[in-house]
């Protein structure tokens, strides 16, 4: 089946710090509603909730933000 999503804008990977606060509080929610219990977990759930929106760097912090609340 094709997937419907559009492919990504030029320079659209540079998110606004507000949708980046968006973008970590959503994961977070999904993430304990999902109630992950290891880091592949979350990652996979930050992966779909960011979708391309932010650089390697942010994603990775983000993942660390979420897996440092979710695993304590």
């Amino acid at each position: 089946m094709r997937e419907n999503r559009l492919p990504p804008v030029p320079g659209s990977t540079d998110c606004s710090p507000a949708r980046l606060q968006q973008l970590k509080l959503i994961a977070a929610a999904r993430v304990s509603a999902c109630r992950s219990t290891n880091r592949q977990q979350i990652t996979d759930i930050v992966r779909v909730t960011v979708d391309n929106e932010v650089d390697t760097t942010t994603f990775a912090a983000i993942v660390d933000d979420v897996a440092g609340d979710a695993l304590r």
